[in-house]
């Protein structure tokens, strides 16, 4: 089962979060994952493709039409 903790940011930070979120209820935890996922991806093969950057906004727009799920129910479906 997974813990969890607690960590300080200024609320200038958390407004920057807050504002990358993609639906009402994702976590602060998972906007945090969706930016170390894109910094690693960027840091190991450098400016990202036109592709890549569609896809990005195609999966955005599908989420944003419902057709997305959270991490959490994607962990709870695959039984993790």
């Amino acid at each position: 089962m997974a813990s969890n903790t607690t960590i300080i940011v200024h609320k200038e930070t958390r407004e920057r979060l807050a504002s990358l979120k993609e639906y009402t209820r994702e976590s602060y935890d998972e906007v945090i994952n969706k930016l170390i996922t894109i910094f690693e991806k960027m840091k190991s093969e450098g400016e990202l493709t036109e592709e890549t950057k569609k896809e990005i906004v195609a999966a955005r727009r599908q989420i944003k039409e419902g057709k997305g799920m959270s991490t959490k129910e994607l962990v709870e479906r695959l039984g993790l």
